[in-house]
C-alpha cells in the first residue's frame, strides 16, 4: 500500500481561506481544486495547468479590472486561459513568499461577485467584526 501524496501547502492554505466563507465547498480534480458557493465557482487553485509550470489562484474581478491588474504587475498576475474574457485573473503562488492577506482579499472580492447578495453581506459583516477586535 502506498500513502497518498501530501497536499500542496499552498492549496491547504487557500482551502482554509475559501472554506471560511459562508456556504462554500471544495472539489479537487488531480492537482487542481475549485471552490464554490452554491455550486458557482469563485476560485480555482491551478498547478501546472496545461504544462505551464505555474501554481496560481484564479479569482473573478470586475470586467477590465483583471487586465489592469496584469498590466500593473505582470510578473505575479496573468490572464488565465478560457475565463479571462469573463473577468478572471490569476495570481502566481510559486514566486517566493506569498502575501496571504492579498490572496484572502482577492478570494473575498471574487466570492462577493459570485455569491448571492445576502451571503456576501454576511461574509463581509463577519470579516468587519474580526478586524474590529
Amino acid at each position: 500500500m502506498t500513502e497518498a501524496a501530501a497536499e500542496d501547502p499552498r492549496l491547504s492554505r487557500l482551502t482554509d481561506i475559501c472554506l471560511a466563507l459562508p456556504e462554500t465547498s471544495r472539489e479537487v480534480t488531480g492537482e487542481h481544486a475549485s471552490f464554490q458557493v452554491r455550486k458557482k465557482t469563485f476560485a480555482w487553485f491551478l498547478s501546472d495547468h496545461h504544462g505551464d509550470g505555474m501554481v496560481s489562484v484564479c479569482c473573478r474581478m470586475a470586467l477590465g479590472e483583471n487586465a489592469d491588474r496584469v498590466k500593473a504587475d505582470p510578473e505575479r498576475f496573468y490572464l488565465p486561459a478560457y475565463v479571462a474574457h469573463r473577468g478572471w485573473v490569476a495570481l502566481r503562488l510559486d514566486l517566493g513568499e506569498v502575501d496571504w492577506r492579498e490572496v484572502a482579499e482577492l478570494v473575498a472580492d471574487s466570492y462577493s461577485l459570485v455569491a448571492p447578495k445576502k451571503l456576501a453581506q454576511l461574509a463581509f459583516a463577519s470579516s468587519d467584526q474580526e478586524r474590529e477586535r
